[in-house]
């Protein structure tokens, strides 16, 4: 065999995998779009939409939908099917309703991911488990587009694991295992520092929720023990000295408008709006 031959040889097979590897790159992430092919140029209007698991509730996804202005809604998350794009299309008249499902972060460096999240009206992120969103997306275009939409004045929503990733701190879950027990208070009082409490900020930056900490299911799992340790852990490891929270139940929303007014909605036991006064008096490991 000549070398030219073995040259050309082992140049098809580099441009064979080189394709084969953008391939699977661009086959990592699913988008799901329902309704008019082009882009909306429609004007949204700023809002967060802050649902605490269960049951969504129409209400809160009708108010949602009105601030995206007839647009472009999007729905995020890194697992799970298209079962929002029905749901909110049979709700809202809007020009579309797009599922875009962002798996690993492989799938949150591509560009046309991030493109497709800058060309929505409104962005949802759906529950699940916020340790994908955390260790897929922080750090990655999908985040810089997330929160350039946002600062846009573009609304954004999220319930359960969405929710939980809203606030400038978040409880991470970053040390959970697949279908174990959620950490529960009975775990966090007695050692604020159990491995499982991992705590994470700077993700998202949305207005009015700096200094706050946002937690889903709150009433219905018993979740008030260990949120009063998260609260503890912010103060004593110095990442605030005063740190609030909104601590949202199943079946309830807060809406949030831009100049910080919010109101309750939904039949589950509503919202907890909690603020640190003064440091934990005890906040170490085993200290329960």
């Amino acid at each position: 065999m000549s070398l030219k031959i073995v040259r050309s040889t082992i140049l098809s097979l580099l441009l064979t995998i080189l394709l084969f590897s953008n391939a699977a790159v661009a086959s990592s992430y699913q988008y799901i779009r329902l309704g008019n092919k082009a882009d909306s140029t429609a004007s949204p209007v700023a809002g967060t939409a802050m649902m605490g698991g269960g049951k969504d509730l129409d209400e809160a996804f009708r108010w949602l939908c009105k601030k995206a202005s007839g647009g472009d809604f999007l729905v995020l998350r890194a697992r799970g099917d298209d079962d929002y794009n029905s749901y909110v299309k049979g709700m809202c008249k809007l020009n579309s309703v797009a599922t875009l499902i962002i798996p690993d972060s492989a799938a949150a460096q591509d560009p046309a991911v991030a493109d497709i999240i800058r060309h929505a009206e409104a962005v949802f992120i759906a529950g699940g488990n916020q340790a994908r969103y955390v260790m897929f997306w922080k750090g990655t275009p999908v985040e810089e587009a997330i929160n350039a939409n946002i600062v846009s004045g573009k609304p954004i929503g999220g319930t359960s694991a969405g929710l939980a990733v809203l606030g400038e701190f978040a409880y991470g879950c970053l040390k959970d295992i697949e279908d174990e027990n959620d950490l529960a208070s009975a775990d966090v009082l007695p050692n604020p520092y159990h491995e499982r409490v991992t705590l994470v900020r700077d993700f998202l930056k949305v207005p009015n929720l700096e200094n706050t900490l946002t937690d889903s299911h709150f009433a219905k799992r018993d979740r008030m023990g260990r949120t009063l340790g998260f609260l503890a852990r912010l103060v004593q490891d110095g990442w605030s000295k005063a740190p609030r929270e909104i601590a949202i139940d199943e079946k309830s929303a807060v809406l949030l408008e831009p100049d910080g007014r919010g109101t309750v909605v939904g039949s589950g036991r509503g919202a907890y709006f909690l603020q640190v006064t003064s440091a934990p008096e005890v906040c170490r490991p085993n200290a329960g």
